[in-house]
């Protein structure tokens, strides 16, 4: 039985998640194209899977674990996925989410990978919205 788009989009995102929490930055960089642009929720553009995985050796060296949550996903085309989703790095059990995401994925030869991430620091209201209970 073949996977419908979200759920191999779901599998995308579960494959970064788990090269994040693994601290493999091969691997997580393996998950964008070759040319895929990624900005860091500071604003700095890497450019290319090779910078994407050369800036994140000494982040995922730092033993955290991320989490994540699809808010929605669109497609503007059969291959184009456009995905939004809350995450937050960290240590312990009680990660919030802090940051807001934009994925634009492509399907390539039946696998999804990330071509653009915009990596965005939530407002207050918009931490408050997504993390019931917590004050910041």
């Amino acid at each position: 039985m073949s996977m419908d788009r979200e759920d191999m989009i779901e599998d995308c995102l579960e494959r970064i998640r788990s090269a994040w929490n693994a601290g493999d930055a091969k691997a997580f960089a393996a998950e964008f194209t070759e040319d895929a642009t990624f900005v860091v929720w500071t604003g700095t553009p890497l450019l290319g899977r090779l910078e994407i995985e050369r800036a994140h050796l000494d982040v995922l060296a730092r033993e955290t674990s991320m989490k994540l949550k699809v808010l929605s996903t669109t497609f503007p085309a059969d291959d184009v996925a456009v995905v939004l989703t809350v995450a937050g790095v960290g240590t312990g059990a009680a990660i919030p989410f802090e940051k807001m995401q934009t994925s634009t994925l492509v399907r390539q030869e039946n696998q999804w990978r990330c071509a653009a991430f915009q990596n965005t620091e939530m407002s207050p209201d918009a931490k408050r919205l997504y993390n019931p209970g917590k004050q910041f």
